[in-house]
C-alpha cells in the first residue's frame, strides 16, 4: 500500500433539501443515496465509498438536522448529531443566501463544538446571480470557522471538481476501509426499499409524503435462473385514504411506481427484476419504536 494513501470518514450535513444526496451521487458517480425534492428523504446514515489512487473517502450522508416533531424526527436528529463526533471531516451544505435562519445557526453551534475540520459547500449557485454569491460567502464566514468554502452546483456539476481534493487534505494517512469495488455497505434490500420509496415520493402528491415506509418482504434469485430476481415489497402508509391514492384508479398509480422502481432496480442489480408491490395501512408507525426498527431504522444506534 502506498504510504501517501489517505482514508477517512466524512459526514455530509445540512438542512433538509439542500442537495446532500444529489452531491453525493455526483461525487460517487453512480446513484446510491436516493434523491427527492421532498424533505426527510434520507432517514439513515448512508455510507458511500469513493476510492481513487490518492485515497478512500467513506461518506456518511446524515439525516437533515432540524427541530424534531415526533419519535422518528428525534431519532434522525440524534443520528445526525452523533455522526459529527465520529468523523475526520465534515461537509456542510447550504444554499447561497445572506439570510441565515435559526436552523442554520443551530447547526453552526453544533459544529463549533466538534473540533473537526468543516468544509462549507455553498450549493445551488446556478440559482443566484454572481454578484449575490460573495455576500452569501461573507455571511457564512462570520458564523463559523471553516477550513474551506467551496461554492458549487451539484445538480449542474459546476465547480464540484475541487471538493474531493479539498477533502483529502484533511484525512489521515492509512489503508482502505473497504475493497475498491465497494460503493456502499448498505445491504441491497435496504437500497431496494429506498429506491421504491423514492419512486413513490416522486409519483405521489405532496399530501402523502413522509408517512410512507417500504418493507422488502422477499428478495430472491429465481431458482435455476440467476439473472432473474423476484422482489415482493409492501408500501406502508398511515391512512386508508392514502392507501387509495397510492393504489390509484384501477391500480394505475401503483403500476407507475412499480415500473419506475423496476427500471432503477434492474440497473442496480444488473438482472431482470420481477417486482410485486402491496400497500398496507399501519396507523402512526412513525411513533412506534417497534415499527421504526421493523422498517430498517436502527434504534439501538442511539
Amino acid at each position: 500500500m502506498d504510504n501517501n494513501f489517505r482514508s477517512g470518514f466524512v459526514a455530509i450535513i445540512g438542512r433538509p433539501n439542500v442537495g446532500k444526496s444529489t452531491l453525493m451521487n455526483h461525487l460517487i458517480g453512480q446513484k446510491i443515496a436516493i434523491t427527492s425534492n421532498k424533505p426527510q428523504t434520507t432517514r439513515n446514515k448512508i455510507q458511500t465509498v469513493y476510492t481513487c489512487d490518492e485515497g478512500q473517502i467513506v461518506f456518511l450522508d446524515t439525516p437533515g438536522i432540524h427541530k424534531a416533531k415526533n419519535k422518528l424526527g428525534e431519532y434522525m436528529v440524534q443520528v445526525a448529531e452523533r455522526t459529527l463526533k465520529e468523523v475526520d471531516a465534515i461537509m456542510w451544505l447550504v444554499e447561497p443566501s445572506t439570510f441565515v435562519g435559526a436552523g442554520e445557526r443551530h447547526i453552526a453551534e453544533q459544529l463549533q463544538k466538534v473540533g473537526v475540520p468543516v468544509i462549507l459547500i455553498i450549493n445551488k449557485i446556478d440559482t443566484v446571480k454572481k454578484e449575490e454569491l460573495l455576500p452569501a460567502i461573507d455571511t457564512y464566514r462570520k458564523i463559523c470557522d471553516f477550513a474551506e468554502i467551496i461554492p458549487c452546483s451539484a445538480l449542474r456539476g459546476k465547480n464540484t471538481q475541487d471538493i474531493i481534493p479539498s477533502i483529502f487534505k484533511y484525512l489521515p494517512y492509512g489503508p482502505m476501509f473497504y475493497d475498491e469495488d465497494t460503493v456502499t455497505d448498505q445491504p441491497q434490500r435496504q437500497i431496494a426499499a429506498e429506491i421504491i420509496r423514492e419512486k413513490a415520493l416522486h409519483a405521489l402528491d405532496e399530501e402523502i409524503p413522509h408517512g410512507i415506509a417500504v418493507a422488502i418482504d422477499r428478495m430472491k434469485k429465481r431458482p435455476g435462473r440467476s439473472n432473474i430476481i423476484d422482489i415482493d415489497a409492501t408500501i406502508i402508509c398511515e391512512r386508508n385514504s392514502h392507501k387509495g391514492i397510492i393504489i390509484g384508479k384501477q391500480g394505475a398509480m401503483l403500476k407507475k411506481i412499480g415500473s419506475n422502481a423496476r427500471y432503477e432496480l434492474e440497473r442496480m442489480l444488473e438482472a431482470k427484476v420481477n417486482l410485486k408491490l402491496w400497500v398496507k395501512v399501519t396507523k402512526n408507525w412513525r411513533d412506534s419504536d417497534f415499527l421504526i426498527k421493523n422498517f430498517g431504522y436502527d434504534k439501538k444506534e442511539i
